[in-house]
């Protein structure tokens, strides 16, 4: 098995579990490598009790990779230990007391894990679902997942411009299909004609059915059926479609015959569809039919980190060399303040935007800027609202002074050296300390989490 993970294994489990777990491990030609001073794959956490130091070192290695937590206790964790392990970021949790390893147990998860990470990172993935925010990563993973490894209907909600269409069009890409992607934008369908677009219709069916016409069900067979907005679909039409999603069989308007169809189905809504269903708007026996999978893309507020990969990623797609332009500082402060209420969609507009009136070679300037929008970036200066907002959280939690400080310095930390491949000399640049200074606080971070 071409597997490589990492085994962190405390002192005190060290002549336990750990031992004969890394002995079974290898056995299944399984590579066993020292745990990275910056975590990243798949690794293998073994602990006693989930204590403070603990749970604190599994939120700094959970942020950069697939974890699985093994408890070696002779005493039961009580539930509330188990979704602390796993609020700290663990994939899963098992229970061994000493002396029941079971290294096929292991071996299933990270097999799986190390599959959908491979896929994750892969150009086909990368080129679509661009980002590598721990938001964003999650949510990656979990479309790879369900599109490569499972048939499950999936229901993707989300706000406007979030990428929601993307993703269907990765889960058709994945699942190597002999059909088409068809796509079905629920908001256009008028009751009198929904039944021709869904299901097809007959020759003379209708006043106007000169000829006759296959509708989104024929055209999906073999491959995947999308369906666009669900949620604005009214209740008389939602109980044509349960019936064709259940029996996986339709009727053509005019016709007795049933037809049959194989297809993913794959849903997306800017809806709360769990509180549309408890009042009544929407079909429960529809909605769980619909929801086998559910997955949430993140809006852009949610994955700030984002926003300038995404950038470079519109700037080359817009440059006809394949490359992106660099930014003055100025226009990188204007696209990480300016508020994007469109997600995804509306950045890219905005870097369209200034694209459009960017020429020749060398960076682009402040000057490509619409004029519209240079008043609101002088205005929109950091810190913006939504650092506010998060130490205003943080002060009602009632969380001091010092630990928000230390909070702020060790997650910023983090994150410039995940953007930077865990470059500690770049890293430094970025955040005005000298290279020495950075290293020192590394190992100090390192030995305050370590277990």
């Amino acid at each position: 098995m071409a597997l490589s993970v990492w085994l962190d294994t405390p002192q005190q489990t060290q002549a336990g579990n750990g031992g004969t777990l890394a002995s079974a491990l290898k056995q299944a030609q399984v590579t066993i490598q020292a745990m990275p001073p910056c975590p990243s794959g798949c690794g293998v956490v073994l602990f006693d009790q989930p204590d403070a130091a603990l749970l604190a070192a599994l939120r700094l290695r959970c942020a950069q990779a697939t974890v699985l937590a093994i408890s070696t206790s002779a005493q039961a964790l009580p539930v509330s230990d188990m979704r602390a392990v796993l609020d700290a970021g663990a994939a899963d949790l098992l229970l061994w007391p000493p002396g029941s390893v079971c290294a096929e147990q292991v071996l299933a998860r990270l097999s799986r894990w190390d599959a959908v990470q491979r896929l994750a990172d892969s150009s086909q993935v990368r080129g679509r679902l661009v980002g590598a925010s721990a938001p964003w990563r999650a949510l990656v993973r979990s479309v790879v997942e369900a599109a490569a490894f499972t048939q499950a209907s999936v229901l993707i909600t989300g706000e406007t411009g979030t990428g929601k269409d993307v993703i269907a069009q990765l889960i058709h890409a994945l699942g190597d299909y002999k059909g088409e992607l068809t796509v079905l934008d629920c908001t256009t369908l008028s009751p009198e004609l929904a039944g021709s677009e869904l299901f097809g219709h007959e020759r003379g069916a209708f006043t106007g059915a000169a000829n006759p016409r296959d509708g989104a069900f024929a055209m999906a067979d073999g491959g995947v059926l999308f369906l666009d907005e669900v949620g604005e679909l009214p209740l008389a039409m939602q109980a044509q479609l349960l019936r064709a999603i259940q029996e996986r069989k339709y009727k053509r308007v005019g016709s007795n015959t049933w037809q049959p169809s194989q297809f993913r189905l794959v849903c997306a809504t800017n809806r709360d569809l769990e509180a549309e269903v408890a009042a009544g708007g929407f079909r429960a026996d529809l909605y769980y039919r619909i929801a086998g999978w559910r997955c949430r893309p993140p809006p852009l507020r949610e994955r700030p980190g984002d926003i300038l990969p995404l950038v470079a990623h519109f700037l080359a797609q817009l440059s006809a060399q394949g490359q992106a332009c660099e930014l003055d500082p100025a226009v990188r402060e204007y696209f990480l303040t300016r508020d994007y209420p469109g997600n995804v969609r509306d950045l890219r507009q905005a870097v369209t935007r200034v694209w459009q009136r960017h020429s020749g070679p060398g960076p682009i300037t402040i000057g490509d800027l619409p004029p519209d929008e240079r008043q609101a970036a002088a205005a929109a200066a950091w810190p913006d609202r939504y650092f506010e907002a998060a130490i205003g959280h943080a002060i009602d939690l009632g969380i001091g002074l010092s630990r928000i400080s230390q909070t702020a310095a060790e997650m910023a930390i983090q994150l410039v050296l995940q953007q930077e491949g865990d470059n500690n000399q770049r890293a430094a640049l970025r955040l005005g300390v000298t290279d020495r200074a950075l290293q020192i606080r590394r190992k100090a971070r390192a030995l305050v989490a370590k277990p």
